[in-house]
This record gives C-alpha cells, structure tokens and sequence, in this order.
C-alpha cells in the first residue's frame, strides 16, 4: 500500500478536441476527440504514476461515466478505491482554436452527494490501512458536500498522523486552514481572495503567508504563481523559486502536476526545498503537453536538473 492517498471529490472525464474556428450559432465540426481522466485528485495520482511513483485515489463515481473513469484509470495503473453515489460523474471539454491555438474549456458541475455518500468517502480515508504518510485532498466540492468538507479530512489526518495537503479554493480552503493542515497550494488570485485584503506586492504576500504560518493554519504555503515560479513560505522563511521558460501547449493540469511532485518527493525523503524545486518542474513540464496530458518524466527531470 502506496503511503500516499488523493483524494477528489468531483472527478470528471475531460473530453478534448479541436475545431478550426469557435464561432458562435454555427455548428462547429471537431476533430478526434480524447478521454482522460479529470479532476484534482486524479491528476495528482495520474501524474504521480507518471512520475515512477504510486498513490491510492478515492473517489465518489456513478453512473456510465463513472464506469468509463475507473477503466480509464485502471489502464493508467492508478491504485483506486470508488464509492458508488447514486449521480453521474461529470464531464468536461476542451476545445482547441486551431486557427488561433487559443484553448477553450468548459467545466460541467457534478452530480450532488447525499450525507451518506460523501461520508463514505471520509470513512475510506480515516480506514485506509497502512496508516498513510500523507493526505491530498484536491478540487472543487460537488453539490450537497458541506463547505467545511476538507477541515474534516484535515482533522481525520491529524487523528492518524498523516500529513494533509488541501488544494482547494474560496470557503472550502479557509475552512480547512481554520482547522490546521501541513501544506496549501493556492495560485494569487485564490490566496488574495484568502487574504481577504488587498495586496499586490510580492513582499505583501509574502507577509501575508508568513503571519497565516505563524497562526498554525498550514506550516507550509507554496503560491503559484503560473509562468513565474512560486512562492514557498514557511516561519522560518521565504522565496521566490523561478523556473527555466518551456514552450506552452497547455495549462490544464500544470497545478495538479505540481503537487503530485511535491508530495512525491517528501514521501520519497526529500527536503521541503528540494521537494518544491521538483514540484515547480513537473508543473512546468505539464504545459508543454497537449490537451489534457500530464507531466512527462524525462521532462520533468530535465527542468528539474536546470534548478538545482
């Protein structure tokens, strides 16, 4: 058993494909489409696979595309535990202007989960056994789970001695900051909206992170900030870690693949430095996939060596 777990709450399918031209009231023919698994928490198992590691996914699924999401990770090797809800697993699209190369995607919401469903999934994360080292909860909540969702796997985590990673955004973030996690993830716009004031200078946000370390909300704050690196803060310290420039092909998935080799590096015995170092590699090498498509690991290590 992997000693990491994801997990997601609102998986999806991603659907991507390509028109010569979006025009609005025309029918638009595409070209061949591909199916890929979606969703915060699966990306972060898919792209640690990819990465030579291994993870456990738990995850709310009904209805054909449900099935469809657990072959699909089934034939990407993912370790993965489904709870079957009563609602079907949603679906995305992405959609590639050829003429432009601009990238359109379209997020369908998920299916609502009763009480008992999404309880079931806290039950499968506070039973996994052996006890995980660490924890990622990640993605948007569906309808009909409590906003303060992650601040109970948070407090599941502390309960069992595992670290926990939220990557989140807006009240279900805060929630889980209010209770004490190990590490976030936010991009500037989602930490602004966190910070609740407003800042735009590096050295403001900076302090703003620091002072949310020093009240215990997360001891560790890594704020992406897209082509420019990130920001890691921790009570001790701060800095701007700036990657080598890639060609961008995409940027789905680039925060997810980020994360994946964060957390695949601690629990692999390295530094937290060392480890953001590497997770600011796989997110780079993310956007220079097409579509939907992950890190590459011959990539990731590549940018990874240039950081060093």
């Amino acid at each position: 058993m992997s000693t990491i777990i994801t997990l997601n709450m609102n998986p999806a399918i991603d659907k991507s494909t390509s028109t010569e031209h979006v025009i609005a009231e025309r029918k638009l023919y595409c070209g061949h489409a591909s199916y890929e698994p979606g969703g915060g928490g699966v990306n972060v198992s898919r792209a640690i696979k990819k990465l030579g590691g291994d993870s456990k996914l738990i995850y709310p699924a009904g209805g054909m595309s449900g099935r469809m999401l657990n072959e699909l990770l089934d034939k990407q090797g993912v370790e993965q535990q489904q709870i079957p809800v009563a609602g079907i697993t949603r679906e995305n699209l992405i959609v590639l202007e050829q003429a432009t190369g601009r990238q359109f995607r379209f997020g369908l919401p998920g299916p609502e989960l009763g009480r008992e469903e999404w309880d079931m999934c806290l039950d499968a994360v506070s039973r996994t056994t052996p006890v995980p080292e660490f924890i990622v909860a990640s993605g948007s909540l569906p309808l009909g789970v409590p906003s303060d969702f992650y601040a109970r796997v948070a407090r599941i985590g502390k309960k069992m001695g595992a670290r926990v990673i939220i990557d989140t955004s807006g009240k279900a973030l805060a929630q889980a900051l209010d209770e004490g996690v190990y590490l976030v993830k936010p991009n500037v716009r989602e930490f602004k909206d966190l910070a609740g004031e407003s800042i735009s200078e590096e050295s403001q946000i900076c302090e703003a992170a620091r002072q949310m370390v020093h009240e215990g909300k997360s001891e560790v704050m890594l704020i992406s900030l897209g082509a420019a690196g990130a920001l890691l803060v921790t009570r001790d310290s701060a800095e701007h870690i700036v990657p080598p420039t890639v060609p961008i092909l995409s940027k789905v998935g680039a925060g997810d693949s980020m994360v994946a080799g964060i957390v695949l590096s601690l629990s692999n015995g390295k530094g937290l430095r060392e480890a953001a170092l590497y997770g600011i590699a796989a997110g780079s090498a993310a956007v220079m996939t097409p579509g939907t498509e992950l890190c590459r690991k011959e990539d990731t290590e590549r940018i990874y060596a240039k950081m060093l």
